[in-house]
């Protein structure tokens, strides 16, 4: 029986984004969840935003910490 993961950060927390040395460059920093997305194997995944960017990225739970 497979259980579904829950996510860990809420729509509207601010959470740190760690970039991944493997995937394309990111900038680190501080971003707002904007969005829960359905888990990507093992690892669920957000929608976030910087402040500083016009567009919003993809990002594993893996990468983020709260802020």
């Amino acid at each position: 029986m497979e259980r579904a993961l829950k996510h860990k950060f809420p729509v509207g927390s601010t959470v740190y984004f760690t970039a991944s040395n493997i995937s394309r460059p990111a900038a680190t920093g501080t971003y707002e969840v904007m969005r829960q997305l359905p888990s990507d194997g093992d690892d669920c995944q957000y929608r976030i935003k910087s402040s500083t960017e016009a567009f919003e990225r993809v990002a594993k739970e893996s990468q983020l910490a709260m802020s």
